[in-house]
């Protein structure tokens, strides 16, 4: 801060800072033209030697990061976007009437707009080769910032930082390339999915019956109606009626809403990509997804398909996470057997392996939310398989009864032609050859009944208008779902959701 500024109160630095903004003329203006961004200025003027100043003025606007002073010089750092630029504040070479102004009034935190001339600073010590800067004809308060900044060592409390994203990003450059990730991201998936001749879609937030996934949805209400509605927990049965109406290929990127769990990888609203394929089955699915992966790393990691991932966040050194395909295969089943040293029943709908099941959770002490036998084989897999999962694995060939909207596997008896895509333990892909017989559709929905009658409420409601949009005819076809927050934070080495989410939600204080 400047010298000639006596130092504030902390205690009292807001109440300060609003009386001195109001006494400012014009503190808020409506616009500021700029001529250059802060990465375009650095591009276009970056050239220049030490001492040396260009021809033009240039116009740039930013927050006021840091102040400091030199003599008779006064050098501000202004960030904007992910551009920082110095402003070396001379009066001798400054136009404008507001120099005394401006010279006591900008605060750290303030938003201001500067025309001036860029050069690049000439340091007494001749082997620097100075700083790329601007020197103001005139400096325009365009926000002030009434609140004191974090330190310069920026934001550290994640508490802090996930309620007031903004002061996060404006305090931590870390968190501002993350988000730049995550668009990355997004847009290559997108973009990917569009070379291959998907078309994207848009399907209702607002369901009558929450169908697609097995979830506690949220429940809404329309006045107009007085009609309770389901915010989505998934678009399965919409894009599959959109594959019936004659798309052939068809994806979806947006938000689910799953009345679930907080936790490292849950958050109550996230955002997936679903894709449907007709004429193909889940292992062209399979195919298409260790590409899709495979160059989306290389694209973010310098041409590599390895990765390095600290799994809990705790450990000194990463583990090595390799995407070159083609990725592991393992047996649902046959992986469970070999973990626990005991053989399966054939027949995992039958009451024998409902005994079965219960006395393993209980010798394993695992306890499922709900005593059905597709509660517990899934938390059987998680303890015993997908947690083991480093390497990017597909576990393939779920039981049925985990499976009412998959396709039964054409020559495995009880199980489907469904897989799941585990990396670093973590569940990123889910996707089945889809069910297209109506009749047996009928009879699935029906056991999801059962299970809704034996306390799981995240057993599928039966969905009488899919099963009529299926009795017109699904062509053969592969379903895909992709959870892209959790892609996020494994691309970018996060350990929980929250910090790939800008707004992640946040018990009340």
């Amino acid at each position: 801060m400047h010298s000639t500024v006596p130092p504030l109160d902390p205690t009292q630095y807001y109440q300060n800072r609003c009386d001195a903004v109001r006494a400012m003329a014009a503190p808020y203006p409506n616009a500021y033209k700029v001529t250059h961004s802060l990465l375009d200025f650095h591009s276009k003027f970056g050239h220049l030697q030490r001492g040396e100043k260009a021809a033009e003025e240039s116009r740039v606007a930013g927050r006021v990061m840091a102040i400091r002073t030199h003599g008779k010089l006064s050098f501000y750092t202004i960030q904007s976007g992910e551009g920082e630029l110095q402003v070396m504040l001379d009066k001798a070479q400054y136009r404008a009437a507001n120099f005394e102004t401006v010279s006591t009034s900008l605060r750290r935190g303030d938003i201001v707009g500067v025309q001036g001339i860029p050069t690049r600073t000439a340091p007494r010590n001749f082997k620097l080769p100075g700083e790329l800067s601007i020197i103001p004809a005139e400096l325009t308060l365009l926000a002030p910032c009434l609140h004191m900044l974090p330190a310069h060592s920026g934001l550290k409390d994640a508490e802090t930082r996930y309620r007031k994203r903004y002061l996060d990003l404006i305090s931590n450059s870390s968190t501002r390339a993350l988000f730049h990730t995550r668009c990355q991201v997004l847009n290559f998936v997108r973009t990917f999915l569009a070379s291959k001749g998907f078309l994207e879609v848009e399907t209702p937030m607002m369901n009558l019956i929450p169908g697609g996934a097995a979830a506690k949805p949220f429940v809404t209400h329309l006045n107009e109606l007085n009609l309770d509605l389901y915010m989505r927990i998934a678009p399965e049965l919409y894009l599959k009626s959109l594959i019936i109406g004659g798309f052939e290929r068809v994806f979806e990127m947006g938000k689910q809403f799953r009345n679930e769990g907080i936790d490292v990888t849950h958050n109550p609203e996230f955002t997936t990509c679903e894709a449907y394929w007709a004429y193909a089955d889940y292992e062209d699915m399979m195919r298409m997804t260790e590409e899709m992966l495979g160059e989306l790393v290389k694209r973010l990691n310098n041409g590599s398909y390895k990765l390095h991932y600290h799994r809990n966040g705790r450990e000194k050194e990463p583990v090595e996470i390799d995407f070159e395909p083609p990725f592991a295969r393992v047996e649902y089943i046959p992986a469970l057997e070999a973990a626990v040293q005991v053989p399966f029943p054939a027949d995992l709908s039958s009451p024998e392996a409902f005994a079965f099941l219960s006395a393993l959770c209980r010798k394993h002490n695992i306890v499922a939310s709900v005593p059905t036998a597709a509660k517990m084989l899934d938390k059987l897999l998680d303890h015993f398989v997908q947690s083991r999962c480093v390497r990017p694995s597909f576990i393939l060939h779920h039981p049925q009864l985990l499976s009412p909207l998959a396709k039964p596997h054409r020559s495995l008896s009880g199980l489907s032609e469904r897989f799941e895509l585990i990396v670093a333990g973590t569940e990123l892909c889910n996707a089945y050859t889809e069910l297209n017989d109506p009749f047996l559709q009928k009879q699935l929905f029906a056991g999801q009944v059962e299970d809704r009658e034996r306390g799981d409420d995240e057993a599928l409601l039966p969905d009488q208008a899919f099963v009529e949009a299926l009795e017109h005819g699904l062509p053969p076809t592969a379903g895909w779902g992709l959870g892209l927050d959790r892609l996020v934070m494994l691309l970018a080495d996060q350990q929980t959701i929250k910090e790939v989410l800008l707004f992640p939600l946040m018990k009340p204080n």
